[in-house]
């Protein structure tokens, strides 16, 4: 039987085994070196690759900065783009004072019972418009107590509306404003006594033709001024539109030019035995004219009231009044502004020219000798 002798020391084997141990470790220091030094070469190539582009992109710039301030007439440029790119703001942020000229009529009562202005202030400047008065109530009918003249002027605020919105083709497409004639020559709303408000849409003139799946031939045609128009009431004729499927008992209307109301919806009921909807427009808190004051109060304020002698020297009752008016009411972008009356959802015709009774000389102060005009009571004229 073979017999196998290790020549070899145990100490020997051991020096073996540290060299291999060593080899293995100086083989991987060498890797982890050479890769180190790989990876600071990258990062060094990465950073002055950088560095050049940025140094080229510097003088790109450098260049045509000096190119652009070469030109006569850099500022007026920057100027004009500065304004362009506000027109959107300008646009959003515009208010349009004049309205005021169409509320009038709605706020101040005319009639027998009459409110006239001596002094009107518009105070646009803040988020809440205001105006200011100076005016004196008159009544002119039994009882003659201008007192309650200003009383009922005061508790009309919180009835009066206000409502805007767009006119639409039969597809639903916008008509642009420009297009859309709401007033006749005298400035009063067009009004069809039994059918109520319409206007008139300039459907040839430039800008103003149909969207693209209708045309001008698809639409009953008008003549206004010698100019032909298609006539879009805003007032909606919704029992007729329902009869022709145009309409439903929600009040939405399609297939016809008709208005859309920001602030009005309609509600169709249809009564026991009768094919004839009757339809209620519900009350619309955020569409009042003269809304409350955030702390819930109206939003009219007397501060103060005396008598005095107009100048047919009938006794009236002098006040200063501010009353707030919505926002929504002054806003540029709030198209087709219409106000209404304490006594319904009507839209006003009264012409601008009207707005002339509204205003009158402020009354005299109360004589020495005028007991009756400096008594703390009103009887009236």
């Amino acid at each position: 039987m073979a017999r196998e002798v290790n020549l070899v020391p145990d100490v020997k084997n051991e020096m073996l085994k540290a060299l291999k141990i060593r080899n293995y470790t100086l083989f991987v220091c060498i890797v982890v070196a050479i890769a180190s030094v790989s990876i600071a070469l990258i990062f060094w190539l990465i950073a002055n690759g950088q560095q050049a582009a940025l140094s080229a992109k510097k003088s790109t710039l450098d260049t045509m900065s000096a190119t652009l301030n070469s030109y006569s007439d850099l500022d007026e440029f920057l100027t004009v783009k500065d304004q362009l790119g506000n027109v959107s703001n300008l646009t959003q942020n515009k208010k349009l004072v004049s309205r005021t000229f169409s509320i009038l009529p709605v706020l101040i009562p005319t009639g027998a019972d009459t409110i006239n202005i001596s002094n009107l202030d518009v105070d646009l400047s803040t988020d809440q418009p205001t105006l200011t008065i100076n005016a004196q109530a008159d009544a002119g009918e039994e009882p003659l107590i201008d007192y309650r003249v200003l009383e009922a002027f005061k508790k009309s605020m919180q009835f009066m509306r206000y409502d805007y919105g767009r006119y639409v083709d039969k597809k639903g497409a916008t008509i642009p404003s420009y297009c859309i004639i709401e007033n006749g020559l005298d400035g009063a709303v067009f009004n069809d006594p039994d059918r109520g408000n319409f206007a008139y849409w300039t459907i040839n003139a430039e800008g103003c033709k149909p969207s693209s799946d209708t045309k001008a031939e698809d639409y009953q045609l008008e003549t206004y001024l010698d100019v032909p128009v298609v006539k879009i009431w805003r007032t909606p004729q919704l029992s007729e539109w329902y009869a022709q499927g145009k309409a439903n008992l929600d009040g939405q209307v399609k297939d016809v030019e008709h208005f859309e109301s920001a602030c009005i919806t309609y509600a169709g009921n249809i009564p026991s035995g009768s094919d004839t909807p009757t339809w209620t427009p519900p009350s619309n808190e955020n569409c009042r004219l003269v809304p409350n004051t955030s702390e819930g109060e109206p939003g009219i304020e007397i501060s103060d009231s005396s008598n005095g002698r107009d100048d047919s020297n009938k006794l009236v009752l002098r006040f200063s009044a501010t009353i707030n008016i919505a926002p929504e009411v002054y806003k540029f972008t709030n198209t087709h502004m219409l106000a209404f009356p304490p006594d319904g959802r009507r839209n006003v015709t009264d012409s601008y020219v009207q707005i002339q009774s509204i205003f009158k000389e402020r009354a005299a102060d109360c004589e020495e000798n005028d007991t009756e005009c400096k008594s703390n009571t009103n009887g009236g004229n």
